[in-house]
């Protein structure tokens, strides 16, 4: 690992902390003008289980109803409670092909975002000391009176992510403040922060997340925001 990706891994509680993990239980409030432009306005507040060791998520109470939502890389679904199938696609990522940020999205189209999203925050940074991962630090980046030290991450093809090369920026103290990414499913170009820091169990997450829109200019801190999410109860399952 590099230093700054050993520091933040020890920051955020260890790799083998991390190690002893199997899933991740969290309920958590959602809502967001991107929401809103896809067809899903409104609060949400769904339970998802993260799988700590495969891209794997299994969201419940989407809509108030009992059905469940499973997200995996090459398949998305929707099952009853005994398991019955009630819609599946394949090739998910696929299906956001030609899409524009007007496009609305049909109930798989978010199974798969939020599934590989919430994963993938969930399972960071451990998430990059896994093979395939590569990852350098950049020039340190000043904002909110606070220098922040940056690290570029480069995801293999295997993982889904929003895309393939993302910065995160972290503080002193190890914790991460901000992300940037291109959405790669619909196109946004995202500041998103981190904030509010709890221990659970030996591992320290971020429990409020806000993204804006980021410019040549800078993050639209005052604009819109397009996704925010802030985790109302988080239970870390153990091996």
């Amino acid at each position: 690992m590099s230093g700054l990706l050993d520091l933040v891994v020890k920051a955020h509680g260890g790799i083998e902390r991390w190690n002893a993990v199997r899933a991740i239980e969290v309920t958590f409030n959602f809502t967001g003008a991107l929401l809103e432009l896809k067809g899903f306005p409104g609060h949400w507040r769904p339970t998802a289980f993260i799988d700590a060791r495969e891209p794997r998520t299994v969201l419940e109470h989407i809509g108030g109803d009992d059905r469940r939502w499973v997200f995996t890389p090459e398949r998305v679904w929707i099952e009853r409670p005994d398991g019955s199938l009630v819609e599946e696609r394949g090739s998910p990522r696929a299906a956001f092909k030609g899409h524009e940020r007007s496009t609305p999205w049909d109930h798989l189209h978010l199974t798969y975002f939020l599934g590989y999203a919430m994963w993938n925050y969930l399972t960071a940074p451990f998430l990059f000391t896994r093979p395939g991962f590569k990852t350098r630090e950049l020039q340190p980046h000043s904002e909110s009176g606070e220098t922040w030290r940056v690290l570029e991450v480069t995801y293999p093809d295997d993982i889904p992510a929003h895309c393939s090369v993302q910065l995160l920026y972290f503080g002193e103290d190890g914790m991460l403040r901000r992300l940037d990414y291109v959405t790669d499913v619909l196109g946004g170009v995202a500041a998103h922060y981190c904030y509010d820091p709890k221990n659970f169990d030996g591992l320290t997450i971020p429990t409020f997340r806000r993204v804006v829109r980021r410019t040549p200019e800078g993050p639209k801190l005052a604009g819109p925001t397009s996704f925010s999410l802030d985790y109302s109860h988080l239970r870390v399952i153990n091996q």
